[in-house]
């Protein structure tokens, strides 16, 4: 009898142990949300300001308007010609509605594809910067195809035969994110996320309340960590202590670090090579078995 009650105590307080650390990993998960959402954190014109020289920005998608939570333009990074694309989020109201708090409609996503053929037909490299809470689910951008859009970038992005990478420096939502995210390389500084869903969108769906917003982030793995043993990402990059938004020239430099050498070695490969390798690095993702 003692050796079962003995037993009985060990898994309770194993049990206890397992469900403390669980609570302490989700906890951590959600706050490297919040930091990702942070007010101060770099955008993609402040790394603009900081990583590339003679910035000229596009406008417009030819076919509709402009959107500005998404900007693109032409640049020049250590002294090779660049195409910069990347989601604006705004500081202050006024700057947050004009740039529709970083969620792009559909003629955000076909101007960054507008940019992106131009960067594939003058042989430049493509450098995106991921910074949205997805893309705008409103009544119009619906009617203007924002599925349509997304999805044709995707598939166009795949077939580019320039060097694409990816540096998610926020929140990295959804679609939204997806479709101007199809690159060879994927960076990802460690305080940003990269999900499907936010956590609130799946405590509301799973929980019908936002109580549990910290098992949520834990469950869907969105930390750089999680994504990196999961093979989604290549490369974690440092942030400043305390978080990007505490420095914004240490951040850019930092990232400067690990985003010029990866930049180089895909220089070095031909157009087809880099199709393939872009094809492969998404058929790679997840588990696949047969049933028969």
């Amino acid at each position: 009898m003692e050796s079962n009650d003995s037993s009985q105590e060990e898994t309770k307080q194993s049990s206890a142990e397992a469900e403390r650390l669980r609570k302490k990993d989700a906890s951590a998960a959600y706050q490297r949300t919040l930091l990702a959402r942070h007010d101060l954190r770099p955008y993609t014109l402040d790394y603009v300001e900081r990583l590339f020289q003679d910035f000229a920005e596009i406008h417009g998608d030819r076919r509709f308007g402009d959107d500005p939570a998404i900007v693109a333009g032409m640049a020049s990074y250590h002294g090779t010609p660049v195409m910069v694309v990347g989601h604006q989020k705004g500081r202050d109201i006024k700057q947050r509605q004009h740039r529709n708090f970083g969620c792009p409609q559909p003629e955000g996503y076909r101007k960054a594809m507008r940019a992106m053929k131009l960067a594939d037909k003058f042989s430049r490299p493509i450098i995106c910067f991921i910074d949205t809470p997805g893309a705008y689910p409103g009544l119009g951008a619906e009617e203007r195809g924002q599925a349509e859009a997304i999805a044709f970038n995707l598939r166009e992005m795949a077939r580019l035969e320039v060097p694409v990478i990816v540096c998610v420096v926020g929140e990295g939502g959804s679609g939204g994110a997806l479709a101007i995210a199809v690159g060879n390389r994927v960076l990802m500084q460690e305080n940003a996320i990269y999900s499907v869903i936010t956590p609130e969108g799946c405590s509301a769906i799973l929980w019908k309340d936002q109580n549990h917003v910290d098992a949520a982030a834990a469950a869907l793995k969105i930390t750089a960590s999680d994504l990196i043993s999961l093979g989604v990402i290549d490369e974690i990059v440092p942030e400043p202590p305390g978080g990007a938004h505490t420095d914004h020239d240490a951040s850019a430099y930092l990232l400067d670090k690990q985003l010029r050498p990866c930049l180089e070695s895909l220089m070095e490969k031909t157009g087809p090579e880099l199709r393939k390798q872009r094809y492969l690095r998404f058929r790679g993702m997840g588990a696949v078995s047969d049933l028969w």
